[in-house]
């Protein structure tokens, strides 16, 4: 890390959630069951992936942090659209 003078400005870095920006999509738990129906804590983590996409709209790019099932939404209906649609189920 580099040094700090006053000009600089610190920055606070945090751990990412997993959780999907456009479907809120995130970490569900459950269990583990062995063969003799032992069962024991698990997560079942959300197919996440960082994507950059241009935002007609507003005529940008943007990076969010995407579930593959937004990703295909995208695909489908454009990003435009695929915000709306979201937006109206309370996702966004």
């Amino acid at each position: 890390m580099r040094p700090v003078s006053k000009k600089v400005k610190t920055v606070k870095y945090t751990a990412m959630s997993r959780v999907c920006q456009l479907t809120g999509k995130r970490v569900m738990v459950g269990n583990n069951v062995s063969h003799s129906k032992r069962r024991t804590k698990r997560r079942f983590l959300p197919n996440l992936k960082t994507k950059r996409l241009f935002l007609e709209s507003e005529n940008r790019w943007v990076t969010l942090r995407l579930s593959t099932s937004a990703m295909r939404t995208i695909d489908k209906v454009g990003l435009d659209n695929a915000l709306k649609k979201f937006a109206k189920k309370g996702h966004i």
